[in-house]
């Protein structure tokens, strides 16, 4: 039987074939054959094949299937032989003149021939085997292959060779020809072999395979022409895999067919999805499958289908799928959530139509339960560009990213702070250029990130880490030799565009980040010398004091550190590699004068060898370099924060005021912490002085600009202080200028400039003289007459001393003890607090205040210091008596007293940092310790951030740290947020003999202040309140070490008597503490064994008693109310109760009120920087930094505490804080202005050099 082809074709007999020669016979030689073979060919190709007389073909179309010629042993033959072939089957058409076994012959001599012959254009013979190929693909003559037995083995074997021909090089036509030859060939077959599935889907598992592979390319042409045919092949592929996975056991060889076969699915979806329509079902199932490995491959495929180019159309066309996928959301494995989120990112880029499910999706899993989740969702928003940020991606959603950076994972917290830092770097150009969209969407992210900068150590260094990173980094190009030039304006001009979106509590975290505030020599220089010195362990001399301070260093950096234990390993592992060119290039980038170009190379290849001499150190380091270098704030930053600072000035453009001040903010702060960063610009500021302008410039204007010259006066001030009069060489004229300001009415240039003139050259008698003629100061100008006369008083004790009698008349008659009676309408308010601008008779009275604190520390070294100190100690005792008043009998301005108990308080504790007026002051302790419970919040805040200032570097005796748990029944969180950062700082910090002097022990004294607490009664509400300070300090400081020892504290408070009241509220309270650190050690399941060791009670509160027979007595006594008993006995019980929220009024808040307080709420203010306490309110820095700036060599040196044995004692405060005024003894005030006279006049008969400051107080803003 004759085979046909499906196309139909009416045969015309109208030409006819001229050959008449034998192929075939004995005797032809190769040449005449092969011309004979070319001549037919000619004729053959000539012929229409629907004008053709066939029956002239019957002689050539025999011979030429004569096994001589198909086995002929010359290509050339072979060759034409074969296009003749080609020729007859297409002018036979649509019968073929062959048997099947002739036509299966055939084909495979064809497939042969183009296999052995198609090489390139330039081959043998190379027009042949293209016609070949064109006749098989535009005859279709091919399709005749399905109908021959073994068609199948024919098929697999044609597209073997194809597969292999096309990857030679060959023509983009070719590869057209053979793409029709295949389709025509898949399209003809009623089933497709196996093996024909395996060659083309082989082209799609090859790791090379992309569209410029030809091979590649030939299998898209095919399975996109063909794929409504290749639809069933393609899912009966993947279901005998899968079925064939599912009936065995499961082992790792079959997952990995699994697992290749879903990469095949992925890579036939980016090409050709139209043959995957049957096997999307089939994925669908594996959704729902049971077995978690197979669920994992269908969340992760299905996932890039529907990201991928042709995943719209899957989308639309399986929705079902598509729900059932998102659904996977709250699968029990996280594996399974984790590639859901994990294919999110570029669904949100590329499907529009999924982005309302996505972003319902990463809502929840932003607070999933697993935290590889929670930062997978982080990442998915650091991977996003700006446009897609943008548009695609709601504000809330970043929030939420950004309130993953309190996260308990230190991995989420990495993820989400990382994430919305790259995406404000994204946004950061279109920020600075205004762009309301880019502002609304990404401005608020510095803010955020720095408001979360103080909750922990980790959480610290990830915000450094961001901000170094993203916020603020170092200029482009700035870290290489052969860079672009450094843009020091443009990376100035960026930290200030970043400050004007932050709030103010922002801008000074981002301020402390800055390592200005850093006392220099810093703990980080210290440990760079004391490597040095340590020389990598082999020392000369002084071995064991080199190491134990370097042992000392360490520990105390590495409390800051996110992992201190692998911190002070890998700093000691630092210190013992005894690079002496890594020590040289930190010391470089610590160096203040170091500019940001250099900054930026050296840190570079610090970082560059570090790792290539031992890169797991590189970690630990970076954040050592990264808080010790000037990487915020350089002295190339002060150009052009002088030029911003000095175009606000006479302007009404709203950006440029707003810049100025932020000029200026950070100018003070630079000023007040690290003036050495003006060393290479003093000519500039003097100009500056000179002028009111940047580069000594003529402004044009009839008025000096105050804010630009009050700015030059106080880094001027600010250098002198730091490197005295040889830097602060000045001419005449600017000298006198000077001068002039410091008589100014305006009180910070008066303050600055006699600052300024304090450290010059021959000029303090004379403005020492200036200020002697204090009676004729007007009312306007008497703050900067204070100011001034406070300046002196501090930096230059002895000018001050010599008109002593003088200036301390003028401040106490003319400032101190001016009374300002309360405005009744005022009053009705119920404000405490200067909001905006304070009074100038306010602001004089407070630098009084200070001006008398500043002589006192000046004369803490004399013999008299104590004589001229006493009067200022018990006017600061009275201001606190008084609540802010010199007297009783007048009704103030509350505004005035909230302020003057403030600075009182304030002065207090500046003075306990010497030791023979801490033992002074020692009586007055409770009432200073009460001043944490004010009833305006801006006292209690600001009082506590400056007693923190000098609690930390431990200035003050140990029983201050009572005070910060004081704060457990403020109405304000931050207060007591506050206390407890520093108490587990301190906690970290401190070496375990420092803890045990300035944390544990101080709870006896705890006992003992609680029991003269003016809230303290024995009814039973009152103690529930006194419980709260016990439990407060207990969830803070007790653990299983130290149990025993407070136990054994509150044991021995019923072994001694109470110095001050012989009262029974002492015991009272120590039978609270007993029973409530009984109750911690039974909920934590600590061991309460007896306490081996002897422990001092402080003398100064406590006596001994007076018989053993009392003692016993004591002992005996239960002193507890019986109602209060009974509710300790029920505690035990439960568990400690967690304590009561206190109920928080939005517009009004007050603090806790005492008893018998009739005073109204108050109305929450903060403290303003421009206020006239700068001096004092730059304690708010977070404790990680303040611990720092205070570190030195001798950090391991244990304190010794002053003891206030046989001091006078005064009555406690009694009543309530914010009656206390009305219930105190009065105070005769002349009596007292005649003792603090006398005082001045004896010690001025002595005079001495005045001792040079220590870091007794900040300096100003």
């Amino acid at each position: 039987m004759v085979a046909q082809t499906r196309h139909a074709a009416q045969p015309s007999p109208k030409k006819k074939l001229d050959f008449r020669d034998k192929l075939v016979g004995k005797g032809l030689s190769t040449d005449a054959l092969l011309k004979k073979m070319k001549t037919l060919h000619t004729q053959l190709a000539a012929l229409d094949q629907d004008h053709v007389d066939v029956q002239s073909l019957s002689t050539a179309r025999k011979e030429l299937v004569h096994s001589s010629i198909l086995l002929h042993k010359d290509r050339g033959v072979k060759a034409y032989a074969a296009c003749c072939l080609a020729d007859i089957l297409r002018l036979y058409a649509p019968d073929a003149p062959y048997t099947q076994n002739e036509l299966r012959d055939i084909f495979q001599f064809f497939f042969r021939q183009l296999s052995n012959g198609l090489k390139g254009a330039d081959s043998t013979y190379y027009n042949e085997y293209f016609h070949l190929l064109e006749s098989l693909s535009t005859v279709k003559s091919v399709v005749l292959v399905c109908d021959l037995p073994a068609a199948d083995e024919l098929m697999a074997e044609i597209f073997r060779e194809f597969f292999s021909l096309v990857r030679r090089d060959i023509t983009k036509k070719v590869e057209l020809f053979m793409a029709d030859i295949l389709v025509a060939l898949i399209d003809e077959a009623q089933s497709l072999p196996s093996e024909v599935m395996d060659v083309i889907l082989a082209q799609f598992t090859d790791k090379n395979a992309r569209i410029d592979q030809p091979a590649y390319r030939l299998a898209v042409q095919i399975c996109n022409a063909t794929a409504d045919k290749l639809q069933r092949n393609v899912c009966q592929y993947f279901s005998d895999l899968i079925s064939s996975h599912s009936e065995e056991d499961n082992n790792n060889d079959d997952y990995d067919d699994i697992r290749n076969a879903h990469d095949l699915i992925k890579a036939l979806h980016r090409a050709c999805p139209g043959v995957l329509h049957s096997v999307i079902p089939l994925l669908d199932e594996e959704l729902r499958a049971d077995d978690l490995s197979v669920r994992t491959m269908a969340t992760q495929v299905l996932g890039e289908m529907f990201a991928d180019k042709a995943g719209a159309d899957l989308f639309k066309k399986y929705p079902t799928t598509w729900n059932v996928w998102i659904s996977r959301k709250s699968d029990k494995a996280v594996s399974i959530r984790l590639k859901l989120v994990e294919s999110s990112r570029n669904l949100i880029v590329s499907r529009p139509e999924a982005r309302e499910s996505l972003k319902q999706m990463l809502n929840e899993k932003v607070f999933d339960p697993d935290e590889k989740v929670r930062a997978a969702v982080c990442k998915v928003y650091s991977q996003l560009d700006y446009e897609s940020a943008l548009h695609h991606v709601e504000k809330k959603q970043l929030l939420d990213v950004a309130g993953r950076g309190l996260d308990k994972k230190h991995a989420v917290r990495v993820e989400a702070l990382n994430a919305v830092g790259k995406l404000y770097s994204l946004a950061y150009p279109e920020i600075e250029n205004g762009d309301h969209a880019a502002l609304e969407h990404f401005g608020w992210i510095p803010e955020e990130v720095l408001r979360i900068t103080s909750t922990s150590t980790e959480v610290r260094s990830v915000v450094e880490q961001v901000i170094a990173d993203y916020i603020l980094p170092l200029p482009s190009g700035a870290g290489t030799s052969k860079g672009p030039e450094v843009d020091e304006v443009a990376w100035t001009d960026r930290l200030l565009c970043v400050m004007r979106y932050l709030s103010e509590k922002s801008i000074k975290a981002l301020l402390g980040l800055s390592g200005i505030k850093a006392t220099r020599p810093n703990i980080y220089q210290v440990f760079i010398d004391t490597c040095v010195q340590y020389n990598g362990g082999i020392m000369d001399e002084g071995e064991e004091l080199i190491t134990r301070r370097l042992n000392a260093t360490i520990q105390h950096l590495a409390v800051g550190f996110p992992d201190p234990h692998k911190s002070q390993d890998d700093l000691h592992a630092f210190a013992k590699l005894n690079e002496n060119r890594l020590f040289k290039l930190a010391k470089t980038c610590m160096d203040p004068q170091t500019d940001i170009k250099n900054l930026a190379k050296v840190t570079a290849e610090f970082q560059k060898r570090l790792d290539q001499t031992s890169s797991t150190l590189l970690p630990t380091l970076n954040i050592f370099l990264r808080r010790a270098s000037l990487r915020i704030i350089n002295q190339s930053s002060i150009p052009s924060l002088l030029k911003r600072a000095s175009r606000g000035y006479g302007s009404t453009a709203k950006h440029l005021i707003e810049t100025a001040n932020l000029a200026q903010t950070v100018l003070n702060f630079v000023s007040k912490h690290c003036a050495a960063l003006y060393k290479p610009h003093v000519a500039e500021l003097v100009k500056v002085v000179m002028t009111g302008d940047v580069g000594g410039k003529d402004n044009g204007k009839s008025t000096v600009n105050e804010q630009m010259v009050e700015i030059g006066l106080q880094a001027l001030a600010g250098v002198g202080k730091l490197d005295g009069a040889g830097v602060l060489a000045a001419d005449k004229r600017t000298n006198e200028r000077i001068e002039k300001f410091a008589m100014h009415s305006n009180w910070r240039l008066a303050k600055f400039a006699t600052r300024y003139l304090t450290f010059g050259k021959n000029r303090k008698e004379a403005i020492a003289n200036e200020f002697e003629e204090m009676e004729d100061a007007d009312a306007e100008g008497v703050a900067a007459r204070v100011a001034a006369l406070a300046q002196l008083s501090r930096f230059y004790p002895d000018a001050f001393e010599s008109h002593s009698d003088v200036f301390m008349t003028f401040l106490l008659k003319k400032v101190l003890m001016v009374s300002v009676p309360a405005d009744p309408d005022a009053m009705e308010d119920g404000e405490e607090w200067f909001e905006d601008e304070v009074p100038e008779l306010l602001r004089a009275k407070v630098q009084a205040l200070k001006a008398c604190r500043s002589r006192c520390l000046a004369h803490s070294s004399s013999d008299k210091a104590v004589e001229i100190a006493t009067p200022v100690m018990k006017l600061c005792a009275t201001l606190l008596e008084h609540s802010g008043s010199l007297n009783s009998e007048i009704e103030e301005d509350p505004k005035f007293m909230s302020r003057l108990r403030l600075e009182a308080a304030v002065s207090m504790l500046h003075l306990a940092t010497v030791e023979k007026f801490a033992t002074v002051l020692s009586p007055k302790f409770l009432r200073l310790a009460v001043v944490i419970q004010d009833s305006c919040y801006n006292v209690r805040y600001l009082y506590l951030t400056k007693l923190l200032t000098l609690l930390q570097p431990r200035k003050i005796p140990p029983q201050f740290n009572i005070i910060p748990f004081l704060t457990v029944h403020d109405p304000e969180s931050d207060i007591k947020t506050l206390a407890s950062t520093y108490v587990e700082s301190a906690k970290k910090r401190l070496p375990p003999a420092l803890r045990l002097e300035h944390l544990e022990v101080i709870f006896i004294r705890l006992l003992h202040l609680l029991a003269h607490h003016p809230d303290f009664s024995t009814a039973h509400d009152d103690l529930l309140d006194i419980v709260k300070y016990l439990q407060f300090y207990l969830d803070l400081i007790a653990n299983q070490d130290n149990v025993s020892l407070l136990h054994h504290l509150a044991l021995k408070a019923k072994t001694v008597r109470d110095a001050e009241s012989h009262s029974e509220n002492f015991y009272i309270t120590a039978e609270l503490a007993q029973e409530l650190i009984k109750k911690k050690a039974q909920e934590k399941s600590w061991t309460l064994q007896t306490f081996p060791g002897k422990v001092r009670l402080p003398p100064d509160i406590l006596r001994p008693l007076p018989s053993s027979e009392a003692g016993k007595e004591i002992l005996k006594t239960t002193y507890l109310p019986e109602e209060t008993r009974r509710w300790l006995e029920e505690l035990g019980k439960t568990a400690l109760p967690k304590e009561k929220k206190e109920r928080k009024a939005p517009a009004k808040r007050k603090a806790p009120a005492t008893k018998g307080s009739g005073q109204p709420k108050r109305r929450r203010k903060r403290a303003r920087s421009h206020e006239d306490d700068e001096d004092e309110s730059a304690g708010e820095e977070s404790n990680e930094e303040q611990a720092e700036e205070n570190a030195d060599s001798e950090m391991d040196v244990d304190e010794k505490a002053p003891t206030s044995e046989d001091v006078e004692e005064t009555p406690r405060p009694r009543g309530t804080r914010t009656s206390a005024r009305n219930k105190v003894r009065s105070f005769v005030l002349p009596v007292l202005l005649d003792f603090i006279v006398s005082a001045q006049t004896k010690s001025k008969a002595k005079k001495r050099p005045s001792p040079p400051l220590t870091d007794q107080e900040n300096d100003d803003e």
